[in-house]
């Protein structure tokens, strides 16, 4: 079978948990169909080269969609200019983006589209399926995204709320309307896939294709950091405004929990990781917390910290912070929303704790019982490498093309 994947963000060194959920996906796929690629990704020169490399040897042809890459070679002006004239002309780029695809398809003879991020790729997907009704086509989502959206009312207030409860509505809308046109949707979880089926007219359109890691990669720790401080607790994540998701998480454990570790262990160190957490947190740099930024890779300090964090109050789909972690066998504390779609135990493979005093408890608890927190390394460890590997996302993978096939 032939697929053409596609998407945005496709991006090596992956900058996070999106582009780490593409890079994987395309490596399960090159196991069990002939696949070409087509980036819509923007960067620089140097940087669509580097991720050309690496992902040519998965498949047979790869592509960088031609007004992707004008954007990247265009110039500050050039790119205003063609900002406007895409809103003067409705849908500019994405019928550029679908007559480059569909042309692709006629040339190489492709049986199914592959489209990642799904989530925000509904008006390509639909006008594709209006020129090419017979195409099938796989919506790939790494979360909910009306969920994701609607999760961050109960934080805000006034105009705020309105309008994520607006925009929420609409995202639940569109959701409904791509999992009844497209053949297949995806989803990372048991938790995602309910809902999914809960507004699919068939539910056996809506397949499991996991969040999963390439397991070699975290075969070998790399060394430290220099200066790298222990005890130490870690969060890493891609960071926004204010408001996102990672950036509210972040001054939840800096303004709630991190005063009551200091307490117990005066000497901890908290490192913030990742991309453009320097922009929001980078004032902080003391005795106490590095900031790090974006770094190519985030395993020098994940490997050697003491505790792994994930306090996210609100989010969907499943975490790559629990995968890599569970991965390098470093213990975690999480909230039990953090922990959605995975299935781990408390006190067994992970501790969970929503409340600040009981968040920073558990912390404490690992740093005190080394017992426990190799115990829970190891455990999380054997069920990231059972369930979460890439062999078994190529299974589900080729139980999702064997359903199309016969279709």
């Amino acid at each position: 079978m032939r697929l053409l994947y596609t998407s945005l963000h496709l991006e090596h060194p992956a900058a996070g948990g999106p582009q780490l959920r593409i890079e994987n996906s395309i490596k399960a796929l090159s196991q069990v169909c002939e696949l070409d690629i087509i980036s819509r990704s923007c960067g620089s020169s140097e940087a669509l080269k580097i991720t050309q490399d690496f992902f040519q040897p998965y498949c047979g042809e790869y592509h960088i969609s031609p007004q992707f890459l004008s954007k990247s070679l265009s110039t500050p002006i050039s790119r205003v200019f063609n900002k406007i004239l895409n809103r003067i002309v409705f849908n500019r780029n994405i019928r550029e983006d679908a007559s480059f695809i569909i042309d692709h398809i006629d040339r190489r003879e492709i049986d199914v589209l592959w489209v990642g991020y799904g989530n925000i790729s509904y008006p390509l997907i639909k006008l594709i399926n209006d020129l090419r009704p017979n195409l099938k086509i796989v919506c790939d989502t790494d979360s909910v995204w009306s969920r994701f959206v609607l999760r961050e009312a109960p934080f805000a207030s006034g105009k705020r709320k309105r309008q994520i409860v607006k925009s929420g509505k609409e995202k639940q809308e569109e959701e409904r309307a791509w999992v009844n046109l497209c053949n297949v949707t995806t989803a990372v979880s048991e938790v995602d896939a309910d809902y999914y089926r809960s507004l699919a007219s068939d539910e056996k359109c809506i397949k499991l294709f996991s969040n999963a890691i390439d397991l070699e990669t975290y075969k070998s720790p790399p060394s430290p950091p220099e200066g790298f401080h222990n005890p130490s607790i870690y969060l890493a994540g891609s960071y926004g405004k204010s408001t996102s998701s990672m950036n509210m998480a972040t001054q939840w454990v800096l303004d709630k929990v991190l005063p009551l570790v200091l307490n117990a262990y005066p000497s901890i160190h908290f490192y913030i990781v990742g991309n453009n957490s320097d922009i929001g947190f980078g004032h902080l740099n003391s005795p106490n917390i590095t900031v790090t930024g974006r770094l190519e890779t985030v395993l020098p300090y994940l490997c050697n910290t003491n505790v792994a964090l994930v306090p996210l109050k609100f989010e969907s789909g499943t975490r790559f912070k629990i995968l890599e972690a569970g991965a390098c066998k470093v213990p975690i504390v999480s909230t039990i929303l953090g922990a959605e779609g995975i299935p781990v135990t408390d006190n067994k493979d992970i501790l969970l704790a929503d409340e600040p005093e009981d968040f920073a408890n558990a912390i404490i608890k690992i740093l005190e019982d080394e017992d426990l927190a190799q115990s829970l390394a190891a455990n999380c460890h054997e069920l990231i490498n059972k369930h979460y590997s890439i062999d078994t996302l190529a299974d589900e993978a080729k139980h999702i093309l064997g359903v199309l096939q016969n279709a």
